[in-house]
């Protein structure tokens, strides 16, 4: 048997200690973004700085103003070396009333079609996601007594409340940290059978906007048709952003945007993925982005402008005759390749001015911005996972875009000078966030499994 084979029947072997340890950091209620819970947090990052000592690891707890940073070294295998990165605080569990158990009292529970489920919170996001890589290496050198690469392992505590201390700790350590590639496992799986590999993030540019009018609210049987009247301005306006193909219109907008590559392309022709089946279960059928494109387009790899809230007026209960002074609208751009969210501030507040009447005023409020972030499929990291991804599971791994952000990645990648590969073993149905969090004992089992052919493939890349 080759080392790789011995560490993947060690892994099915040990599979019950293995979560006896993931259920260990599940009970530690480290939920960030509640202070009552400083001190869980506290005991989680000191449990994953032993668990990581445990397995040969030069690692500790560091202090930050907020929440620790675990940091680990070992560095005793060959080839490239990587900078794996997770966290390990979790969302609140409100409503509580709605979990079926004890959020924080692991399980295993039979889901509806029989699948056997990690129930807790962080189950999935992301504790059990961390767990499979750390097992991956606690595999390796139960085994061989060593690595297959050089690692280090940072696992954050403040991802879910603002990862505010996260880029000072990075920039302020860059050259301790940094590594020939990036890993995280906070993405998941095309389906419960083929694997993924993210390359693309879409950056994020957000913005409120507010139109005033009159001085005053006014009756609108006494000024109707007469004043100009605030949400009728802001309506033409955001109207106006999108033209009867779905292309967003402000000038200068696609600047950046590039075409997808060949092999990304191709690779989604692959998945078949229809209109029907990606709007059906949210009780939709037709896609309203830009035509000729696909969904997988539509919410991956093209830029959009969305209206996240918009008002103006009355909107108690009953009805209130009245002409609005003021009307406002919150609207977020997501970004894609090139695109700059300086410029696209400056053009769609051009874009507003141009259509505000010159008895009007406007205002405009920032709410954050950053670029997106894409690694090209044909790196030796990058084929080197997708073959080990392919080894596990049978099918090659999809080669998506998300349509969100992971702010971590875009700070690797700036502040340290490296790719980052993207692979997870989340489901669409772990309800992340969401009461009754789960994490399905494959997607665990073979998430180890896979991390360990990853590590022996990058070894050899």
């Amino acid at each position: 048997m080759s080392d790789l084979d011995r560490v993947l029947a060690h892994i099915d072997a040990d599979l019950d200690n293995a979560l006896a340890r993931l259920f260990e950091t599940l009970r530690i209620r480290s939920i960030s973004t509640d202070p009552a819970f400083a001190g869980a947090c506290r005991d989680c990052a000191d449990w994953h700085a032993r668990d990581l000592a445990s397995i040969g690891f030069a690692a500790a707890a560091h202090p930050t103003d907020g929440h620790p940073i675990v940091l680990g070294h070992l560095r005793d295998g060959d080839g490239p070396s990587a900078l794996f990165y997770g966290h390990y605080d979790v969302q609140p569990v409100d409503p509580l009333e709605l979990w079926t158990r004890d959020p924080f009292d692991p399980a295993i529970e039979a889901g509806p079609d029989g699948t056997r489920q990690i129930r807790a919170r962080g189950a999935s996001d992301d504790k059990g996601q961390v767990m499979t890589f750390v097992e991956a290496c606690r595999a390796w050198k139960a085994v061989t007594g060593r690595l297959p690469i050089p690692l280090s392992v940072l696992i954050e505590g403040e991802e879910e409340s603002g990862g505010e201390h996260l880029p000072p700790f990075l920039k302020s350590r860059a050259a301790e940290l940094k590594a020939d590639i990036g890993l995280i496992c906070d993405t998941g799986m095309w389906d419960p059978q083929t694997p993924m590999i993210t390359t693309m993030l879409r950056g994020l540019c957000g913005e409120e906007v507010t139109i005033t009018c009159a001085d005053r609210d006014l009756h609108s049987g006494a000024y109707g048709s007469a004043a100009r009247n605030p949400n009728h301005v802001l309506a033409r306006i955001l109207a106006d952003l999108h033209d009867d193909d779905g292309r967003v219109t402000i000038p200068g907008f696609y600047d950046g945007v590039r075409e997808l590559p060949d092999a990304i392309r191709e690779s989604w022709a692959r998945l078949d993925l229809s209109a029907a089946e990606f709007l059906g279960p949210i009780g939709l059928s037709i896609p309203a982005g830009e035509k000729g494109r696909s969904v997988l387009e539509q919410v991956t790899s093209r830029p959009t402008a969305e209206v996240n809230g918009m008002g103006g007026g009355y909107q108690g209960a009953g009805f209130k005759t009245v002409i609005p002074s003021r009307a406002s609208a919150k609207v977020s751009f997501r970004l894609v390749f090139d695109q700059d969210p300086d410029k696209v501030r400056a053009a769609f507040r051009d874009f507003v001015r141009a259509r505000v009447p010159a008895d009007c005023k406007v205002e405009f409020t920032e709410h954050g911005s950053g670029r997106a972030t894409a690694f090209s499929p044909d790196g030796p990291a990058f084929r080197a996972t997708a073959a080990a991804l392919e080894a596990e599971w049978g099918r090659p791994p999809a080669m998506l875009g998300m349509g969100g952000s992971i702010p971590i990645t875009t700070e690797i990648k700036e502040t340290l000078g490296m790719d980052v590969v993207l692979t997870g073993f989340a489901l669409d149905d772990d309800r992340i966030h969401s009461p009754n969090e789960k994490y399905d004992l494959a997607s665990f089992h073979r998430g180890i499994r896979s991390w360990a052919r990853i590590l022996d493939a990058l070894s050899r890349s």
